[in-house]
């Protein structure tokens, strides 16, 4: 990875470090057409990163695109299946020709099986599961490491299912769980490339998973997807001295 110097706001006289400035970088956000995805995807554009943003959705893709290209940056919209290599590396190709580099990534793309048991889920939804939030995370990260360089961040959008099993839930709790399995050794494969790893666990958030999880949940209840964003891109903006390894966020109120 070739050396790169993250680009720092400027710093008062009595301050001993500063906050770094995301203008101007890089980010690629997958499952950025809802939820978490695409609220992380609008205050990354705030703080004025260039996008490239996937989803699967056709519709949601172009309505994201639309939105985000409004806010002064450059928004590169691609639609891509993460549980594809193929479809991962035309993805990556698209936006190579717009970006010579990439300085974040946030693998955000998710799905939830039906809420039955293990005696009762479809093997099918179980792959599916598995395929989307603990392949896709791994096939877009290792498509992501060649462009990515010293000073910049992955995040990895996991859950509180990472470390803790609800009933009805294999496939998720068991996607979930491999994937902060994933993430921690991915962190330690990069420390000493400079690259910082991060393991985002939010607590209920409302997003449209509920749907397929719990139709019914108190939602009202839950964080919102532009909390969860907040605190990413806080992380994201530390002193390139220090790092965020897990980002445990819960609601208030506690686990639902």
């Amino acid at each position: 990875m070739k050396k790169q110097t993250r680009r720092k706001s400027p710093s008062h006289s009595n301050e001993k470090s500063a906050s770094v400035s995301l203008a101007g970088e890089v980010a690629l956000i997958t499952g950025a057409t809802q939820g978490i995805g695409l609220a992380t995807a609008r205050a990354l554009a705030e703080e004025g990163c260039n996008l490239i943003v996937c989803g699967r959705d056709q519709g949601r893709l172009a309505a994201a695109d639309k939105e985000l290209s409004r806010m002064g940056i450059q928004v590169v919209a691609v639609s891509c299946d993460v549980r594809d290599e193929k479809s991962v590396s035309a993805m990556f190709a698209k936006g190579r020709k717009s970006f010579a580099h990439l300085d974040i990534l946030i693998n955000s793309a998710g799905i939830a099986n039906t809420f039955r048991s293990v005696a009762e889920l479809d093997p099918e939804e179980w792959n599916d599961v598995l395929a989307t939030n603990l392949t896709g995370t791994f096939l877009v990260t290792r498509a992501a490491l060649p462009l990515m360089s010293r000073g910049s961040s992955i995040v990895n959008v996991l859950s509180m299912s990472s470390k803790r099993a609800f009933p009805n839930l294999a496939a998720y709790n068991a996607s979930k769980f491999g994937a902060l399995g994933f993430t921690n050794t991915l962190r330690e494969e990069l420390r000493s490339e400079g690259v910082r790893v991060i393991a985002l666990l939010p607590g209920a958030t409302d997003t449209p998973i509920w749907d397929t999880l719990w139709p019914e949940a108190p939602r009202q209840k839950m964080i919102r997807p532009e909390t969860v964003a907040q605190a990413m891109v806080a992380a994201l903006k530390l002193p390139p001295e220090s790092t965020v390894e897990e980002l445990d966020l819960m609601p208030t109120t506690g686990a639902l």
